[in-house]
């Protein structure tokens, strides 16, 4: 199951489906197991500044946090990947700096986020490299121009 929570403000400028169908391609590139579920929040500064204080220890916004849990159901054997929470305030100043367009940007985080609940990590140059490349690879199923990438 896919859950997917957009905050009160932001529900008529983000298309659902179109999310819904970033999480669908970006779980297929991984291979993730049908049965994988996983939850998208998109939300304020405020919330995201809250949670990255709380679990973070840095008090400031952000534009995506992923909390990975992996737990698996003994019942069905389904997999619950995790949480991806998203700004859109920040999403959208981020779109504005960079030309594109603000869903395209949320689609990006949303693929970020994912790649972090499979453990894949930016840290380290290898690492961010590896990260990269899936998103490119991601962004081009979905048809999305990969400049967006640049200048990251």
């Amino acid at each position: 199951m896919i859950d997917i929570e957009i905050g009160k403000d932001f529900r008529e400028q983000v298309e659902r489906s179109l999310l819904l169908n970033t999480v669908k391609v970006t779980l297929a590139h991984l291979s993730a197991p049908p049965a994988s579920s996983l939850s998208i929040l998109i939300t304020t500064d405020q919330q995201i500044q809250d949670l990255n204080q709380q679990y973070r220890n840095i008090d400031r916004p952000t534009d995506v946090l992923a909390f990975p849990a992996g737990h698996v159901n003994p019942e069905d054997g389904s997999i619950y990947l995790g949480d991806v929470i998203i700004s859109y305030p920040r999403a959208a100043f981020q779109a504005e700096q960079r030309g594109h367009k603000t869903l395209e940007e949320i689609q990006l985080l949303i693929i970020h986020g994912i790649l972090h609940l499979f453990d894949f990590d930016h840290a380290e140059p290898v690492g961010k490299q590896e990260m990269w490349n899936a998103k490119r690879q991601i962004l081009k199923q979905l048809k999305i121009e990969t400049d967006i990438l640049d200048n990251r």
